[in-house]
């Protein structure tokens, strides 16, 4: 049986079940760390690596940048995330399917510094694209913006 054929009986499978096709395409990178200095990381699927130009990055994925370092991610829909030192964001949703009128992009940030220009997701549907933070959630309206998190004591 070929690979499509298998494709296409998984996809039918999933969508008989109830359970969203792009479940199975959650094994697809969602964008790739662009730039890095410094030491930063990127943990998915339980496996931590060290970042560097490339670096595949999923959904679930955990993005830490150490004190001293930086690190930038361009998603697939043109989305570019750039953190300063001590950073530490997971990737909590990606959806990119825009012929289908799917469309998310959510993040949380426990710590650190972020700067966020809006790609394909936020100009299609700006409501779709939100960042949680320990003081709250920014829901995405504009182009671009800077977040910082720090302890509270």
């Amino acid at each position: 049986m070929s690979h499509k054929k298998i494709l296409g009986l998984v996809l039918t499978v999933l969508s008989f079940l109830g359970l969203p096709s792009w479940s199975f395409a959650q094994n697809e990178p969602v964008g790739y760390v662009k730039t890095t200095s410094g030491e930063a990381w990127v943990t998915s699927k339980g496996q931590r690596v060290k970042a560097q130009p490339g670096t595949a990055v999923f959904q679930g994925s955990q993005l830490k940048t150490l004190p001293g370092a930086s690190m930038g991610i361009t998603f697939k829909d043109n989305t570019v995330m750039s953190f300063g030192p001590d950073t530490e964001l997971t990737i909590d949703e990606f959806l990119y399917a825009p012929a289908k009128g799917q469309l998310k992009l959510g993040t949380s940030m426990s710590k650190g510094s972020l700067n966020y220009v809006s790609g394909v997701i936020a100009k299609l549907k700006p409501e779709a694209v939100t960042v949680k933070a320990p003081g709250g959630i920014i829901g995405v309206r504009g182009t671009q913006f800077s977040l910082l998190v720090t302890e509270s004591k």
